[in-house]
């Protein structure tokens, strides 16, 4: 799996264990997800390219380094994916955020877009996708579908907890894009929900049921 990262951080794998909790409230949970965003996404962008430029600190003029040209833009998966918006921007306050929605056909179990606003420049971007879970895998394809459409070069797809299931789908289609996630749990259940996983992380984001 040479595209998938998994960050085993001792604090990103602490906070995921508290977000598996079933006591966990929504609070808390919001929280967690939030923080372990900023986390994974700071391992995301460890390749973003730097420069030099010069300038002067309080004691002499410095030669230090920037990020370098590369315009990033996260793209939350709605809804559970708007649960990771707070902690990428506090890292990257400079991105802009797209959003696309996909709900799942309960027929056909295969993701329907209903919802898609990007940035004007957005095939000018780095794209991250963000959604908590990756399961099937089928939205985040269909994401990265609609990104590339969109003329986006660079892709990846940022989560906290996936599937072997869906990882296999994201390589079988976008062999190109990474994997950035906290945990690789052990598969699916028959109803699609990651096993152990968090339970369905957009109702416990909002407190929905």
């Amino acid at each position: 799996m040479s595209n998938l990262h998994i960050i085993a951080h001792p604090l990103v794998q602490h906070k995921i264990s508290l977000l598996r909790d079933k006591n966990t409230g929504t609070k808390e949970f919001r929280e967690l997800v939030s923080e372990i965003a900023m986390f994974i996404c700071y391992e995301a962008t460890r390749d973003l390219p730097l420069k030099e430029i010069e300038l002067e600190t309080p004691l002499c003029v410095a030669k230090t380094k920037i990020i370098s040209g590369r315009k990033l833009a996260f793209i939350p998966i709605l809804r559970a994916g708007l649960g990771m918006v707070e902690g990428v921007t506090k890292l990257v306050p400079a991105a802009k955020i797209g959003h696309i929605g996909l709900f799942r056909d309960p027929g056909t179990k295969e993701p329907v877009k209903y919802y898609s606003k990007m940035p004007d420049d957005i095939h000018e971007r780095d794209a991250i996708i963000v959604d908590p879970m990756l399961a099937t895998g089928n939205s985040a394809v269909a994401a990265i579908d609609e990104l590339k459409s969109l003329g986006v070069k660079n892709i990846k797809f940022m989560c906290i907890i996936c599937s072997p299931e869906g990882v296999e789908r994201i390589q079988t289609a976008h062999p190109d894009v990474e994997i950035y996630t906290g945990a690789l749990d052990e598969r699916l259940n028959e109803d699609k929900f990651i096993v152990p996983g968090v339970g369905d992380a957009g109702d416990r984001i909002f407190g929905t049921k």
